[in-house]
């Protein structure tokens, strides 16, 4: 065999395992662009009870934020968001969808820490609430020294002990109130997470809005000045970043809204604001329905293509109208 042929057979060689090595990133980016299906709360909670007849207060709540975040690290391809190294590197809808489900478990785990588990402003804090609730704020996108995904199973560990303690008749110092005012100052979060989702997602035709950053207050000021009429458009690049964020905060909030039905009932059922919350998940709910279309489209808002952009926006914004109305039978005696 002579030089030329020992060439062409390296380079046939070449030319095969590069055809190997992306057709098996192809599969695997396949694979690993699946979104979890929604799991039944109740169910969970009854499996981690060990079958036990009857829940503490606040336990499906925990055992569903757990399960949530477990759900978070160990799906398919496990946690993408802080991947260097391909196929997960040329990925970006699965890491936005765990960085909506994220922000849902930290707004939880903080409403965790500073209401739920206390009796008044007074009170002790939690002190494993006190280490989970930081650690599900830890950089989401560190591949090592720590890893994320260390230092959120960190958090995982710290809720677990917070469940045991919370179970265990014994242990007096671990509680969970359900009551209204509680309930209440996590969905004004709610409220705000969903608000800016629905305004981003609205924003992917581009459209001019009116400035209302000092509405209602005539003495009311600003670090800067704006115009009254804004442009708001969101970068071609970033509408399915944003669309897979919204399906994955709605993920997670399914599963909480679900756990506060059970754990709250009685709250609930004594406001007559049942039908309202089992209206929120619903509209939630309706966000989770499969994409047919290989991509996002961000067709105009009447146009010949679809934009999967405005009518998430749509659900979004009746879930967070639900939210508001829902906060206000809270409030009312």
């Amino acid at each position: 065999m002579n030089i030329l042929e020992e060439n062409k057979t390296l380079a046939k060689s070449a030319a095969a395992a590069v055809l190997f090595i992306i057709i098996t990133m192809l599969i695997l980016m396949f694979y690993w662009d699946s979104e979890p299906e929604i799991f039944d709360v109740q169910k969970l909670s009854q499996y981690r009870n060990q079958g036990s007849a009857e829940f503490v207060t606040g336990y499906v709540t925990t055992a569903t934020m757990i399960e949530v975040t477990e759900t978070l690290l160990n799906k398919r391809g496990g946690y993408l968001s802080n991947d260097v190294m391909p196929p997960s590197i040329f990925m970006d809808n699965i890491p936005s969808w765990e960085f909506g489900v994220l922000t849902q478990v930290r707004d939880l785990a903080r409403a965790m820490r500073n209401d739920f588990s206390r009796s008044q402003t007074q009170s002790i804090e939690d002190k494993d609430l006190m280490t989970a609730d930081p650690q599900f704020h830890f950089d989401s996108a560190s591949w090592m020294f720590p890893a994320t995904e260390r230092e959120y199973q960190k958090g995982i560990d710290a809720l677990n002990k917070y469940l045991s303690r919370l179970s265990d008749p014994n242990e007096q110092d671990a509680q969970f109130f359900a009551r209204a005012d509680n309930l209440r100052d996590w969905l004004a979060i709610v409220e705000k997470r969903l608000g800016s989702l629905s305004q981003r997602l609205s924003a992917s035709v581009g459209q001019a809005r009116v400035n209302t950053d000092l509405e209602g207050d005539a003495e009311a000021t600003q670090s800067t000045s704006n115009a009254d009429l804004v442009e708001v458009k969101t970068p071609w690049l970033e509408i399915d970043d944003n669309f897979y964020e919204a399906r994955g905060a709605c993920w997670a909030l399914i599963h909480f809204m679900h756990a506060i039905e059970l754990d709250l009932h009685d709250v609930l059922k004594k406001k007559n604001a049942l039908v309202s919350l089992r209206q929120i998940r619903r509209e939630l709910e309706a966000t989770q329905e499969s994409v047919l279309s290989p991509m996002i489209l961000n067709g105009t808002g009447f146009g010949f293509l679809a934009n999967h952009s405005l009518v998430m926006a749509s659900y979004i914004s009746r879930a967070n109208a639900a939210v508001i109305d829902l906060r206000y039978l809270l409030e009312q005696g």
